[in-house]
């Protein structure tokens, strides 16, 4: 055994034992009090600790009954009619000190019996972050064991989008980039991913099927690619995407030109292969939504409808679980049951618990956030840019390079941040109907615990990419 991995043993009091690549989980009570010391080395550490740490968690997390998993299956229940209609899926970004805000959300699961809930991370934001899916499924992995939650979790890749300007400038090696990602992040764990080829649509084109044709024949070739490498006993819950998020609301003969398309070619490419467990459609939101002047946010108006209608085409034509929406932490809370009502699979969550993350902190630590966005973002202040749309927009960028100083704040602070996330939580889970739906997720999803590979964790880190271009 080598120094690295002994030192780790000790942070954990030797509450785990470690033979070659078997672990095993000696006192479960004593690991759950130190597992955060593993998480900060996976986050903040340099040498090769950083991957034992991570491959500790994992082998751990799994030994205590918590495994990554694909949520697949519940959708197409859904989909058939197996599965009721009385939950809409809440698909959550943790940027900010996410093992933190992923303890309080498995907090507010635990309270209520939820599990149909989805942890994602964007290509995105990656790197502004500064979480590659390895660090990002630890922390959630981890939290699931220091709450003491027990079952499948949902990872999943949200926007494993191809940049236009990219593939435009070199078609083979963006798409080289996304299947890379999407091996990745299978090999940490993330089961669950959402393919989004809706950057290359091409609405100049003079009919549907035109415009749709290159995203659903590309979205079939990197879903073909998922299946060919999926691990085995999984099937990664897919998703398709019609249009960018911000745009003119989708319609029924977009998503029929979509999927259309993109089941033909998965025929072609993947015979017999599953294809999309979900579509995600625009419905008049925008990601982030849009800061006015004073630093409110403007009002955002859903076009449930459209969610209801396509919801309605995937599932009885196409045996999806339905539709998602993105870009709601914008959406007034007393609206967010209507996602249920109106048929739903799936919504995403990410800009409010950000926002959430910056009304909490200390305020000598977001003074010198702002005030290092002030210099190393200063090419994104526009003319007439009030400080509070600049903040606004910005601060995103400073989470990854501030991660050491959020990880040292008084234990008193991330206690107050934390509380303040899980009565949020508290609310979502409720308005979206996350009551009991762990019956469901026992009913429906396979035990396929995929054991994690040495290998893919004792190795050197993956370098950040240039993002600017892309979707969170």
């Amino acid at each position: 055994m080598s120094e690295h991995v002994k030192e780790l043993l000790e942070l954990v009091e030797n509450s785990l034992s470690v033979d070659g690549a078997t672990v095993k989980v000696v006192d479960a009570a004593k690991f759950r009090k130190n597992i955060g010391k593993l998480v900060e080395r996976s986050a903040l550490g340099s040498d090769s600790t950083v991957g034992w740490s991570r491959y500790l968690i994992r082998a751990a997390a799994l030994e205590l009954g918590i495994y990554p998993a694909s949520i697949h299956e519940l959708y197409l229940a859904r989909g058939r009619g197996d599965a009721p209609m009385t939950f809409t899926t809440p698909a959550f970004n943790l940027r900010a000190l996410s093992y933190h805000a992923a303890r309080a959300m498995f907090r507010a699961a635990n309270k209520i019996n939820a599990g149909a809930f989805i942890f994602e991370l964007a290509r995105s934001e990656m790197s502004y972050t500064a979480q590659r899916p390895s660090e990002y499924a630890t922390n959630i992995l981890a939290a699931a064991v220091a709450e003491g939650f027990v079952g499948p979790v949902f990872i999943q890749g949200d926007h494993f989008q191809v940049s236009a300007k990219k593939y435009t400038a070199d078609a083979q090696g963006e798409l080289k980039a996304v299947r890379d990602l999407s091996i990745e992040a299978m090999a940490a764990g993330f089961f669950n991913i959402d393919v989004d080829t809706s950057t290359l649509v091409d609405i100049s084109l003079p009919t549907v099927p035109e415009q749709q044709k290159l995203n659903c024949e590309l979205s079939a070739q990197l879903s073909a690619f998922i299946r060919e490498n999926e691990p085995k006993g999984v099937t990664i819950s897919i998703g398709g995407e019609i249009g960018e998020v911000g745009t003119n609301n989708s319609t029924e003969p977009e998503l029929r030109a979509y999927m259309d398309g993109y089941n033909s070619e998965m025929k072609k490419l993947a015979p017999g292969k599953p294809g999309l467990s979900k579509i995600s459609v625009l419905t008049g939101t925008s990601h982030g939504g849009t800061v006015l002047a004073d630093g409110s946010i403007a009002a955002v108006t859903i076009a449930f409808d459209v969610l209801r209608d396509l919801s309605r085409v995937a599932r009885k034509d196409y045996g999806m679980g339905g539709t998602v929406q993105h870009g709601a932490s914008t959406v007034a809370e007393e609206n967010f049951n209507k996602f249920v009502q109106n048929e739903a699979i799936e919504v995403h969550l990410a800009t409010n618990f950000a926002t959430m993350f910056f009304d909490n902190i200390p305020a000598d630590l977001k003074k010198e956030m702002y005030a290092w966005l002030d210099v190393n973002s200063a090419t994104d202040r526009k003319p007439g840019m009030t400080d509070e749309q600049f903040y606004y927009k910005t601060r995103k960028n400073a989470i990854g390079p501030f991660k050491a100083k959020s990880y040292a704040l008084p234990e008193e602070a991330k206690a107050k941040l934390g509380a303040a996330w899980e009565a949020q939580f508290d609310k979502l889970f409720n308005l979206l109907g996350m009551k009991d739906t762990k019956q469901q997720v026992d009913k429906f999803i396979p035990s396929a615990k995929v054991a994690p590979v040495l290998a893919n964790y004792v190795k050197e880190d993956v370098a950040a990419e240039d993002v600017s271009d892309l979707s969170d």
